[in-house]
């Protein structure tokens, strides 16, 4: 069996159940490209978590694993070009800010098991990729620091 999202099938053999913490993890370590990662951001913002139904904890905890995959690859580059801002640039505040939410969200242990939980979580991450992608964009535009270390 696997579980359907508007356009986005995510096989079966995705997850696997550990029997001695009865808890679900991915199998292999993969880290999502930005074109895959975008439907999911925008499917998972669609959630409406006051009406309806929501997702399966399953579904949920699958793609909180891939947003936080795809979102420390993006804290990683974001951090290289916060070295290479200029001192005076007023994105560094900003970038600053993205990086030290970042650090927080994309390291907390997993959600609980419920269903709310575990969508809102997702939510939450989503958000943090659209603001990693919005400023590592922004500060690419950025020329680079002479003096940077």
């Amino acid at each position: 069996m696997s579980v359907t999202l508007p356009g986005i099938e995510i096989p079966r053999d995705a997850m696997v159940t550990d029997r001695a913490g009865d808890h679900t993890t991915a199998l292999t370590p993969v880290v999502t490209g930005k074109a895959e990662i975008l439907p999911l951001v925008e499917t998972v913002l669609s959630w409406d978590l006051n009406r309806g139904s929501l997702p399966g904890v399953g579904v949920s905890l699958y793609l909180v694993k891939k947003f936080t995959a795809y979102g420390r690859v993006l804290e990683g580059n974001l951090a290289t070009l916060y070295g290479l801002l200029p001192a005076d640039s007023d994105l560094r505040c900003g970038t600053r800010a993205t990086l030290s939410e970042a650090a927080r969200r994309l390291y907390m242990p997993p959600s609980g098991g419920s269903e709310r939980g575990a969508a809102h979580r997702a939510q939450n991450l989503a958000r943090l990729i659209r603001a990693l992608l919005r400023s590592t964009g922004s500060a690419a535009l950025v020329p680079a620091d002479e003096d940077a270390e």
